[in-house]
Order: C-alpha cells, then sequence, then structure tokens
C-alpha cells in the first residue's frame, strides 16, 4: 500500500522556554509563519509563552489555524493561549500528547528542553513500532540539534537503532526544507525487528 501522506496538520514541539539566544524566537516564529502560508494547520502544546507562543503567534498573524492543547495544571504556569483557533483543556500529559498526535499528520521538533525532546522521541517511538506512519523532522536552528544527531547516530553504530529507524527523524536547518520531505514522504509503517 504506502503512497504519500497527505500534510494538512503539523504538530510543533518547542520550548516553553525562549532560550538565551533572541534567534530561537525568531526561527520559531518564520516556522510559525511559514506553516500559515503553506496553509498548514498547527497543533501544539497551547502555551502563550516562550517558542511555543512565538509558533502561534507568528501562525496566527499570518492566518493560519492554530489549535492548541494544553493540560488543567498547565493553564496558568505556561499561561494558556487564548486567541488561539481552538484550545483544548486535556486532563494530563498523556492525554495532552495523545490528542495532539491524533490532530497531527507530521511532527516538528524547535528547540526545547527534556517536555520537546520527551514528546519528540515518543511518537518516534511510536514510528518506530508502527503505530503511525507520519513524518518527524527536527528543525536544527543555530545547530541546536547537532549533539543530539551526533548521539543519534551513535545509537546506531552501537546496534541499538537499525538504519529503517535512524531514518524516520529527519533533521534540517531549513524548516521549508523539511515540509518539502514531509509531501514525499512514504505513509509506510517501519519493522523495527526487521
Amino acid at each position: 500500500m504506502g503512497g504519500h501522506s497527505l500534510v494538512r496538520r503539523v504538530c510543533v514541539f518547542c520550548g516553553s522556554s525562549a532560550g538565551n539566544s533572541s534567534d530561537y524566537a525568531e526561527e520559531a516564529a518564520k516556522v510559525g509563519t511559514l506553516l500559515a502560508e503553506r496553509g498548514l494547520g498547527v497543533v501544539y502544546g497551547g502555551a502563550s509563552v516562550g517558542l511555543m507562543g512565538a509558533v502561534a503567534d507568528a501562525a496566527l498573524a499570518a492566518g493560519g489555524e492554530v489549535i492548541g492543547v494544553i493540560p488543567k495544571h498547565l493553564m496558568r504556569v505556561e499561561i494558556a493561549h487564548h486567541n488561539l483557533t481552538e484550545l483544548h483543556v486535556v486532563e494530563d500529559m498523556h492525554e495532552r500528547k495523545a490528542t495532539m498526535a491524533a490532530l497531527s499528520d507530521a511532527f516538528l521538533a524547535l528547540p526545547g528542553g527534556a517536555g520537546t525532546l520527551e514528546e519528540l522521541f515518543e511518537v518516534w517511538t511510536w514510528a518506530q513500532l508502527g503505530l503511525h506512519a507520519k513524518p518527524i523532522g527536527l528543525v536544527d536552528s543555530g545547530g541546536y540539534f547537532a549533539k543530539l544527531a551526533e548521539f543519534i547516530d551513535h545509537m546506531s553504530a552501537e546496534g541499538f537503532l537499525n538504519r529503517a529507524s535512524r531514518e524516520l527523524i529527519t533533521i534540517d536547518a531549513d524548516p521549508a526544507a523539511l515540509l518539502d520531505a514531509f509531501e514525499k514522504h512514504d505513509a509506510v509503517p517501519v519493522d523495527k525487528w526487521a
């Protein structure tokens, strides 16, 4: 079967902090604008702060659809964004991630901390296990993910990650290149055990 996946909405994982360089927020805003200009909806964690807010604000300013998913306990901490197309308030982090994944056709990770990596690794693991065949990309803003890419290659070299699983994620500094790759992505699940 297979065939190319049709991407309508992209889930964006990124920091609720802005990072030490203003470049991160600028890059995040560019991603939000790019998604909206391409007619792609944004699904993200629902916050109005940090890179999350930058992506959402830019996408909204460019006329895009932005759907936030935030757990009750983070409504105040992450300061829920109240100008979104839709805001889903869910019970907990598990429901947040499952809802974001269900609403999305692809995943894009921007710089962030442990939460961003946890979300990324979960959808990557699900792809490895054949639970979805949606494309996954990392926007390598300013070389942010270079050491992670090195470590992923190390996992592969040490025999903990097969080639097919390694190829489930694409890393590029240019978000437009990642979106182009998403369009060509073959929606064929990988066999982790092959």
